[in-house]
């Protein structure tokens, strides 16, 4: 199945001011954006909570061949390497139009959407957390059951 955007001309950083463009629109502010290894990564507050995008980078080394095998020039493998980020940047536009417009048609609140990307105070996500204890829970053969804690269940 083709990628979206696979042969996108839009420049990664003409992407990250759409995104942040369209988070404003729906009352995002105080923006940050940056890149640590094979990761970038955006935040941005709603409501007096903040939220952070990690987008997983491709990695230069995965462009080295052709998709026939054969080997790259290193200029063709920079190429490769850029449109591949170029697209990841137009698909997190996307996803983010998507959402956005979902919260604007009341199918889902912003909260709710992007309950995920959620930062807690010690810099994780609601999104790595729960997805730590879903897989604890299925090792250990448990139901995963107030994977947060409910204070209102008492």
């Amino acid at each position: 199945m083709p990628r979206y955007a696979a042969n996108t001309t839009v420049s990664a950083e003409k992407s990250r001011i759409e995104i942040e463009r369209t988070l404003k629109r729906y009352g995002a502010t105080n923006f940050a954006s940056g890149f640590r290894e094979r990761l970038a990564f955006m935040m941005f507050t709603v409501d007096d909570r903040t939220y952070r995008l990690n987008m997983p980078l491709p990695e230069r080394s995965g462009f080295t061949l052709t998709p026939t095998g054969k080997p790259r020039a290193a200029d063709a493998t920079n190429r490769a390497f850029e449109q591949a980020e170029r697209q990841r940047w137009r698909a997190l536009a996307l996803y983010v139009k998507a959402v956005l417009e979902a919260v604007e048609a009341d199918i889902t609140t912003f909260e709710e959407a992007l309950l995920a990307y959620l930062a807690l105070p010690d810099g994780t996500t609601v999104g790595a957390v729960v997805q730590r204890q879903i897989a604890e829970a299925y090792d250990r053969g448990r139901p995963v059951l107030l994977l947060l804690g409910d204070n209102d269940a008492d």
